[in-house]
């Protein structure tokens, strides 16, 4: 792995390069949560990260990855909202209000039209929605929880694995708080016409009405989304989202030791994450980033640009804190054809990688001459150990 030594830009606020990152910085910004990781959705930068990637149980955030097999398959047409739903004497009994847990009252064999259930198990966390909906898909919850990690998979998600679609305690059910934020955004990005239930206040159904657990909504602060989660193990979770000042913010904690604690230390964040950012643009499209050096071509150096503007986020104060480097397998072997990906810049705000973006070939590099490609590999001969 090379790590370039060449100048990627000068900024007003000292964007250097550099090949390490202190680990005894202290966090910007504070947090009661045990896990934590909150991203900018616009240029996906990571604003705060604490044990991101710990394996935690899911909790009733679980219900996350089953709506998004359920909009998935409503996306592709698998599904409509008006198809309806048996009620099982299975999930009547384990989600119903018998069961002790979040329910919709859905009653015993009546059919319920998937609005309906999506709308339960949204805004009431309903777990006999849950398991209606994944009998009625997958004919069991075992077989849906099979649809549930390979959605997972498919939406870049390695670690989350689920046993059931309403995250009650199960063995070897696991997510991290990484994965949770990037669920989030993915629902929100993909299905925009379904997120909406997100921010839907109260549903009423069997007369009986419940009011959206997430306490973001009442706060006034741009909270559309999204889930809460408890249970013994990682206690009081959950995945926010607020769209505040034209920007947009994803947030997923556990951890916390109280339903108050939770609603504060979500809000705090958010409220920290909107004030005290600001963007700047890295680079324009197309425009240089840095250069890798070449074996063997008619150059020595080879340009490296992203495809699309490069956006970053970064702190109003203590902007030194924002460190960046642009890292490839190197030297890169000539030829190279322009748009093949060499590399990729990565930038840390504080010890927290915040940014990861692909580097491209800006440019063809031919093989070189007889003595070019000799110079270099008598170079490689003498130095490339040190690397």
């Amino acid at each position: 792995m090379r790590f370039s030594n060449s100048t990627v830009r000068v900024f007003a606020l000292c964007l250097i390069l550099m090949t390490s990152v202190s680990g005894a910085w202290a966090q910007l910004f504070e947090t009661k949560a045990v896990n934590a990781l909150m991203i900018d959705a616009g240029s996906g930068t990571i604003l705060y990260a604490k044990n991101p990637d710990k394996l935690i149980p899911p909790a009733s955030l679980a219900k996350l990855m089953t709506m998004e097999v359920v909009f998935n398959a409503l996306k592709v047409g698998r599904l409509s909202l008006d198809d309806e739903f048996q009620v099982s004497e299975n999930a009547w009994r384990e989600g119903g209000a018998t069961s002790g847990g979040s329910t919709m009252f859905a009653e015993l064999k009546s059919t319920i039209k998937l609005e309906d259930l999506i709308k339960g198990v949204i805004i009431q966390s309903a777990n006999d929605g849950c398991i209606i909906i994944a009998e009625g898909m997958a004919g069991s919850e075992e077989n849906f929880a099979i649809l549930m990690t390979e959605r997972a998979r498919a939406i870049g998600l390695p670690k989350s694995v689920f046993k059931n679609s309403t995250g009650l305690p199960a063995e070897g059910q696991f997510v991290t708080v990484r994965e949770l934020a990037r669920l989030a955004h993915h629902i929100w990005r993909e299905y925009p016409e379904y997120y909406k239930y997100y921010a839907e206040p109260q549903f009423t159904w069997n007369k009986i009405l419940q009011r959206n657990r997430n306490p973001l909504l009442r706060m006034d602060i741009g909270a559309d989304g999204l889930k809460t989660g408890f249970t013994e193990d990682s206690g009081y979770g959950i995945v926010g989202s607020i769209d505040r000042e034209g920007r947009r913010l994803f947030v997923a904690m556990s951890g916390m030791q109280s339903k108050n604690q939770r609603a504060e230390e979500a809000r705090k964040i958010l409220d920290w994450g909107i004030r005290a950012f600001e963007e700047i643009e890295l680079f324009a499209e197309d425009e240089i980033a840095g250069e890798a050096k070449v074996y063997g071509g008619d150059k020595s150096g080879l340009p490296l640009s992203a495809i699309n503007p490069v956006s970053i986020l970064v702190p109003i104060t203590n902007r030194d804190r924002l460190k960046a480097r642009i890292v490839y397998q190197g030297p890169v072997e000539a030829p190279v054809e322009a748009g093949t990906q060499v590399g990729v810049l990565r930038v840390w705000i504080g010890k927290t990688l915040s940014q990861e973006t692909k580097l491209y070939a800006a440019e063809d590099i031919g093989e070189g001459k007889l003595h070019q490609r000799a110079f270099d590999a008598v170079e490689e001969l003498l130095i490339g150990w040190l690397r």
